[in-house]
């Protein structure tokens, strides 16, 4: 298949890429690359990309592909808080008109990263695709409306798929820290501390970006009866943590480490378990294959190889709205986070 996949130097699209152009997809990425001084480790691009706002693609950029992979989004909370009204019109208003764009093109299938946040405050029965959606921030809710909206643009001629991932984890060029098992990974070696900043009581399903990845390479390779205006829950069943499990498994991972609490720590309003049945018995391609103990390990021997600081991650250089407010304020980024001049190297 010929492919477009936006957010393609992000988190989960520098990993995404390899692997779609590994299974023999001709890939073109599309970013306005927020994060360019935020490289973990070497990295050299393997897809030719369109440095574009997703919000300015047109019709002409969309034609000749098969697919369009979405990724491109304000992808955590405390960005969505930075400004909620952005966040809806990047999450939500652009992927609806890029969505609109790509059927006006001849586009086909269009598969959308959702979350599993859209659950929100669900409780700690599993939920699976028909359970109520709950979302409790901007960026849950920016998702839900785009499984909304899109969902009305599906026909015989233009086929949606909404996946609705777990919380990320793992390494990739452009790591985040600010999702729950890499950061406690790198707290507990850069401080020595597993360091919460709930009482841990909350549910999490967690999913390595490899798997995402894989679910979406199965979503594509799938008969389009099968994911035709289709959600699916991302992950393993066994792969649902409280967030204190996951403090145990990073300190047995990283030597020497304790769990500490915040003093504020409460409970998290974001509370959920997800059934990852579906994805198992409607798509058997996709065979996920990460689970907390390995990630954990992979993320602790990345922070070894570079020598992470406590300074790198909960600063400017990793942690993203630091890296974004530090751009409007020199004034390479204008308030709408559209590029105004090139930023000096990192």
């Amino acid at each position: 298949m010929r492919i477009l996949l936006t957010g393609s130097r992000g988190y989960i699209g520098t990993v995404m890429g390899p692997f779609l152009t590994g299974a023999g997809n001709d890939v073109v990425g599309v970013d306005t690359d927020l994060y360019r001084r935020s490289t973990f480790g070497p990295w050299r691009e393997s897809i030719r990309t369109l440095c574009k706002d997703v919000r300015e693609i047109q019709v002409p950029d969309l034609r000749g592909f098969d697919a369009v992979v979405h990724l491109a989004a304000l992808s955590n909370d405390p960005l969505g808080d930075l400004n909620p009204g952005l966040t809806y019109q990047i999450n939500h208003l652009a992927s609806v008109r890029l969505a609109e764009l790509a059927k006006a093109a001849g586009v086909r299938r269009f598969a959308f990263a959702s979350s599993c946040s859209n659950y929100g405050a669900a409780g700690d029965a599993p939920v699976d695709e028909e359970a109520q959606l709950n979302p409790v921030t901007a960026y849950g809710e920016s998702k839900v409306r785009v499984e909304r909206d899109v969902s009305r643009l599906a026909d015989d001629s233009f086929s949606p798929t909404f996946l609705r991932c777990a919380t990320a984890y793992g390494v990739s060029p452009r790591l985040r820290f600010d999702v729950v098992l890499n950061n406690l990974v790198a707290w507990a070696f850069t401080s020595g501390k597993v360091f919460l900043k709930s009482d841990g009581s909350p549910w999490r399903p967690i999913v390595h970006i490899e798997d995402i990845s894989r679910a979406f390479l199965a979503v594509l390779s799938a008969p389009r009866a099968t994911v035709h205006a289709q959600a699916f829950n991302v992950g393993r069943s066994d792969q649902n943590y409280r967030i204190r499990e996951i403090a145990e498994i990073v300190k047995e991972t990283v030597p020497g480490c304790e769990i500490a609490f915040a003093r504020d720590a409460g409970p998290d309003k974001r509370n959920y378990r997800a059934d990852f049945s579906k994805i198992g018995r409607l798509l058997p391609s996709f065979e996920p294959q990460w689970d907390a103990r390995k990630g954990a390990r992979q993320v602790y021997e990345a922070c070894k190889t570079v020598g992470l600081k406590l300074e790198d991650f909960e600063g400017p250089r990793f942690r993203r709205i630091d890296q974004l407010k530090q751009l409007m304020r020199v004034g390479n980024l204008g308030p709408d986070l559209r590029w105004l001049s090139e930023p000096v190297a990192a």
